[in-house]
């Protein structure tokens, strides 16, 4: 028998376990899924945009693995201070495979970073998902009187800020967006917001099918600047592009080229060739943003040219990329935020560590789709189940889940997942909508665990 942990119900760690049932021929192969959250599905719940509903889908594919009955389930799980150290977690388990993630994001490192009304993409995202991390965050009154807002980056994290920025709430009410923040974003006051890219549309890493979506907003128009778009290599001759950056150039071609102009509450405008020095200060709050406007160095970067442009704005999200952060206990390699590895064994001192294991972002990077965490995790499984003979003879304890009460901790199983599914639904019904994430951390133990933590 092997009984092996993986750390994060995220698609990283359910392919993880579904590789792990796939691939291994060993007899009673038991596995758990540990969560931090007392809900599954990581950044499938808690980062994929509410209006996205065919992403968000994959739950229901995600959910078929997790209902394996060789697979269990136990959030509320926390690894390291406050709750249960790696080490005493490898007591527990012949081997942890942790799929934690990439939690941070990314700074810009200039002046006026961390003036009110400045905000990191990660947490406008976590606040609409209704991640109880993000509960009594300050979003609601630091933006409601925003009338303009600047989304640094171009990504698809980038793109969605600035699309939920451009939707009516009604638009949204069919979906699980939380009762607060949808409150919010009908009382919002933003009517402009400028997406700003440091280099040209060539080099975004936002796909097309998203890029389109800001084009089809009933309530938004878009604008592009033609004179930006020339400024890219690729733009007088798209044919030599990738199939997928040609799509996007040809998207944004067709929006500067302009079009039959509409009665909209809101203009969405996107920028390129701008890298932002600081962010302006006024009355003590965020009140636009400088940039620099930068020119291709022929060797796929930008330089600077020296000439400045400010752009107004009381709101300010960053979105120029995820980061991973250390986990207690385990090495960790800030220059990379990865935790170092060979093919998913993690690395002590350049030493394979018997029994540990990464995949996902913590293993590569935050790089790839969702569907890239499918390779990377039968990779790190390969790995596992090469060294399985040696794992298998390693001691350990009793029963995980009465282990892990004795320390203290109150995992939710998978009854009390449904348990939370069941009474946001209840929340939804009760507010003339269909289910409705509970944001809170006491409303989701109360649900998981039925009875309200002390």
């Amino acid at each position: 028998m092997l009984r092996i942990a993986v750390v994060g119900s995220g698609p990283s760690g359910v392919y993880t376990a579904q590789s792990l049932l796939t691939q291994s021929a060993v007899p009673g192969l038991r596995v758990d899924v540990l969560d931090r959250l007392p809900c599954p599905y990581g950044l499938v719940r808690y980062g994929v945009a509410p209006d996205h509903e065919k992403i968000k889908s994959l739950q229901n594919n995600l959910r078929a693995v997790l209902e394996d009955e060789r697979i269990t389930f136990l959030g509320h799980v926390q690894i390291g201070p406050g709750g249960i150290a790696p080490e005493q977690l490898l007591g527990l388990y012949h081997a942890v495979v942790y799929c934690v993630g990439a939690a941070a994001d990314r700074r810009l490192g200039i002046p006026g970073e961390d003036l009110p009304g400045s905000c990191s993409a990660t947490d406008f995202v976590s606040w609409y998902s209704a991640h109880p991390d993000a509960e009594g965050n300050a979003f609601s009154p630091d933006w409601l009187d925003a009338r303009a807002a600047v989304v640094i980056g171009a990504g698809n994290v980038a793109v969605d800020v600035a699309r939920i920025l451009s939707r009516g709430a009604d638009e949204l009410r069919p979906t699980d967006v939380p009762h607060a923040a949808l409150d919010a974003l009908a009382a919002g006051r933003v009517r402009e917001v400028h997406m700003a890219a440091r280099r040209g549309p060539s080099q975004a890493k936002f796909t097309t099918k998203e890029l389109r979506e800001l084009g089809a907003l009933p309530g938004a128009e878009v604008s592009v600047d033609g004179a930006e778009l020339a400024l890219d290599p690729g733009y007088l001759d798209p044919s030599a592009l990738p199939a997928a950056v040609r799509r996007n150039v040809e998207v944004l071609r067709g929006w500067a080229g302009g079009r039959e102009p509409r009665e909209v509450e809101r203009l969405l405008r996107l920028r390129f060739f701008l890298r932002p020095v600081e962010i302006l200060e006024r009355d003590g709050r965020v009140g636009g943003v400088r940039f620099e406007r930068t020119v291709p160095d022929g060797s796929g970067g930008v330089r600077g040219t020296g000439t400045y442009e400010d752009i107004e704005a009381q709101l300010v999200l960053r979105a120029v990329g995820y980061l991973g952060v250390p986990l207690a206990g385990l090495p960790f390699d800030a220059s990379s935020g990865t935790v170092p590895n060979a093919a998913g064994r993690v690395l002590r001192d350049g030493v394979p560590s018997p029994g540990e294991y990464v995949a996902g972002w913590i293993k590569r990077g935050p790089t790839g789709v969702i569907g890239t965490n499918r390779p990377c995790a039968k990779e790190t499984v390969t790995s596992l189940l090469e060294d399985a003979p040696a794992l298998a003879l390693r001691p350990v304890q009793g029963e995980p889940l009465d282990s892990l009460r004795e320390s203290g901790l109150r995992p939710v199983e998978w009854r009390g997942w449904l348990d939370i599914e069941r009474a946001e639904a209840e929340l939804g019904q009760s507010l003339g909508r269909g289910s409705v994430k509970i944001p809170d951390w006491d409303g989701l133990l109360a649900a998981g665990l039925g009875q309200v933590p002390g």
